[in-house]
């Protein structure tokens, strides 16, 4: 683009976007010039045919934009107040006439239509211009004169937005209510149909924790009362075209199907269509007379040659009818309404004409089934997406805590959760002879919801609580769901969940070996009940699985960097410690020592004890070197009945002195053999870092020589690494 074009499409833009400011202005410039110098009524008309015009486009463009902006309605706001103290100065000269209240009225119109930003604007504005043209016109400001002007200003802007922002509260209360009747009017309908699972209620003494709902639960919620709609709304245009083609063939008044409830035993109007202005709209009693004789026959009845005074339940007053025909409408061979036609001719239905009201009703039924089938496989497919993102989920995570997070999560998709909790058991030990079996313990190893520091890392043992029951039966626990704090102990007493409704123990149980529990609770009645006690049952399964994959993983992992026999760190896991632990002390500068510590005459203990009795005195050695270390200390068996000690800033003398006391522990050790009792000594020696070497491989070269001193001269002594020894 040329530079100069750009130049110019900059300035129009500038031009656009500060022309209300500059016209604004300029307008207000003008009405004070009118204060000054009155302007003829030419002059006046000509003004105000330029004001109303710029008026009119700048709410056209308001009604056009797609943002009301609090910057637009100031805009025309101020135009309006300007058209109104114009007007008021042609018509009274002066602002203590008549027509005064015109520039309240421009308040009031902006203060109601307008952004409460563009309203405060707008007054600060009005007060700003009647204080300028007051000097103007009177040549000084009377505040007395003036303080009448303000607070009314002031009243009817104020009093305008404030009646406004009430109105509108109204109005969005009254639309939420009705938005809450239409849920439930299309619940009620597809309770009708058998759309709708059993219904849940929401305790009200808990509407706070409810209204926490997880977002994927009232994504869930959305999702249902969508579909319930799709189906209630596909099932009345099916039974709507059913009913006006039936009503067209049979010249029919009135056709309507009427539903069964059976635990209140009436009759409820479902769809109808009809020309009658005034019905009853019910319920009816199935026993009321036609109605009832086909609830009570259970096949069609048919009567013509009906007076007006016979008594047909859906018309108010004089029956408009002469001939009425009503058959039963059944599902899977149980009644569940009725669908009736009815004609002001007097002609009887005949065989025919009652044959087709019975196909309708059986189409009708039809419809409504399928219709319900569809429905349950739209939920099972969305049952079935959770199920496959749950195991998705599980398959995904490594470790334990990953486990119970994304099966928490997974729970909280597919049931109102406001707690869960995961308790991990661990066996009772092996009994001794003799001795009676002890319990095994369960311990709350995450919590989410209230109370949930309070009960994080509790223990207890086996008891008759439902954590304990659930486990130990393999079967989820309470039946339904239903939590009654008063009868039921979900861990022990003293350590209880929160006073919930709801509340669901399931069991992870792999290859039935018990690893723990996932207890859930809701605050809402009924959230454990029909198909999400089975999902989650499954994803209970899953987790249960997940879980045992993490731990198996972990225990890997820890065989491959621990010693079998002591529990100690193998070479492996020492040498990637040594070398993380040597670019430490080389970037910081700090101390570093290693210890390496030998059994003296090792292989006389194997030959004369046997190997058993060798590995006795190994682990022993290697609890030693574990008891005595530091936090901040690692040992390893670096292979047969060598061990090595890795001490961080700690020079030769603190070294030493840790070398001292394993040496002390394990020369006083008395092993216990099928003969006659044993002792045995080991032999240390000590490197530091960076005088002995300054990397692993000579600092622990010269650990090992020091190890080979301690051995010569003697054994069962601890020897510090100096440059002679390297020389000899």
């Amino acid at each position: 683009m040329d530079p100069w074009v750009r130049r110019f499409v900059l300035l129009r833009r500038k031009t656009r976007r500060g022309f209300p400011l500059f016209a604004a202005t300029s307008l207000s410039a003008l009405v004070a010039v009118q204060a000054a110098y009155p302007f003829g009524t030419v002059a006046f008309g000509a003004f105000a045919s330029v004001l109303l015009l710029l008026l009119a486009s700048r709410t056209l463009d308001r009604t056009r934009a797609v943002d009301h902006n609090a910057w637009r309605d100031a805009e025309l706001g101020v135009l309006l107040v300007i058209a109104a103290f114009s007007t008021v100065l042609h018509l009274d000269g002066s602002f203590d006439g008549r027509f005064y209240p015109l520039v309240y009225v421009a308040i009031a119109i902006t203060s109601a239509f307008a952004h409460p930003r563009a309203s405060l604007t707008v007054i600060s504005m009005c007060l700003v211009m009647t204080a300028g043209l007051r000097v103007i016109v009177y040549g000084g400001l009377n505040i007395y004169d003036a303080i009448p002007h303000v607070g009314f200003s002031l009243v009817f802007g104020l009093l305008n937005m404030v009646s406004l922002r009430m109105e509108v509260a109204r109005l969005r209360k009254a639309s939420r209510l009705e938005l809450a009747e239409e849920s439930q009017r299309i619940r009620d309908k597809a309770r009708h149909y058998r759309l709708l699972r059993a219904p849940t209620r929401t305790n009200a003494s808990h509407e706070p924790a409810q209204e926490q709902a997880s977002p994927p639960t009232q994504t869930a919620q959305r999702d249902e009362q969508r579909l319930l709609q799709s189906g209630v709304e596909e099932i009345q245009l099916s039974v709507l075209l059913s009913l006006r083609l039936l009503r067209q063939c049979l010249g029919g008044h009135t056709v309507m199907l009427l539903w069964l409830d059976d635990a209140a035993r009436q009759l409820t109007i479902s769809e109808l269509v009809t020309d009658e202005i005034e019905l009853n709209e019910g319920p009816f009693s199935v026993q009321d007379g036609i109605l009832g004789a086909v609830i009570a026959q259970q096949r069609p009845v048919a009567v013509a040659e009906l007076k007006p005074s016979y008594v047909l339940p859906y018309y108010l007053d004089v029956c408009p009818v002469q001939a009425v025909c009503a058959v039963p409408v059944y599902q899977h061979g149980s009644l569940r309404g009725v669908l009736a036609v009815d004609r002001k001719a007097n002609t009887s239905f005949g065989q025919s004409e009652c044959r087709l009201v019975e196909q309708s009703a059986h189409f009708i039924a039809r419809a409504i089934e399928n219709e319900r089938v569809f429905v349950q496989l739209e939920r099972t497919k969305v049952e079935q997406g959770k199920l496959y993102r749950a195991a998705e989920t599980l398959g995904a995570a490594v470790s334990s805590q990953e486990v119970v997070d994304a099966g928490v999560d997974s729970a909280r998709e597919i049931a109102a959760v406001d707690f869960a909790a995961f308790t991990a058991y661990s066996d009772p030990p092996a009994p001794l002879p003799g001795v009676p079996r002890s319990r095994g313990r369960h311990r709350i190893r995450a919590v989410r919801g209230e109370r949930a520091l309070e009960l994080l890392g509790s223990e207890f043992k086996e008891n008759t609580g439902l954590v304990s029951m659930a486990l130990r039966n393999r079967h989820p626990l309470p039946y339904r769901g239903e939590y009654d704090p008063r009868n039921q102990v979900v861990f022990t007493n003293g350590i209880e969940p929160p006073d919930m409704p709801s509340l669901l123990v399931l069991p992870l149980v792999v290859h039935d070996k018990p690893l723990g529990t996932l207890v859930l609770g809701s605050y809402t009645i009924g959230a454990f009940g029909g198909s999400a006690r089975g999902l989650l049952e499954v994803l209970a399964s899953h987790m249960a699985v997940s879980l045992a994959n993490a731990r198996m993983v972990r225990k890997l992992e820890e065989q491959a960097r621990t010693d079998g026999l002591t529990g100690l760190l193998n070479k492996r896991a020492m040498l990637d410690t040594a070398a993380e632990k040597i670019r430490a002390a080389q970037r910081f500068g700090r101390q570093l020592s290693v210890l390496v510590t030998d059994i003296d005459l090792f292989k006389n203990v194997n030959d004369t004890h046997g190997h058993d009795v060798g590995d006795v005195v190994i682990k022993e050695l290697g609890r030693i070197h574990d008891r005595v270390k530091r936090a901040t200390d690692h040992v390893a068996r670096f292979g047969g009945e060598e061990f090595v000690v890795i001490c961080e800033e700690t020079g030769p003398e603190g070294a030493q002195l840790l070398a001292e006391r394993i040496r002390n522990e394990f020369a006083l050790t008395t092993f216990h053999t099928r003969g006659e009792p044993i002792q045995c000594t080991c032999s240390v020696g000590v490197a530091t870092f960076p005088q002995a070497g300054e990397t692993w491989e000579a600092l622990f070269k010269a650990a090992d020589t020091a190890l080979y001193v301690s051995k010569r001269t003697g054994r069962n002594r601890a020897t510090v690494f100096d440059e002679s020894m390297t020389a000899a």
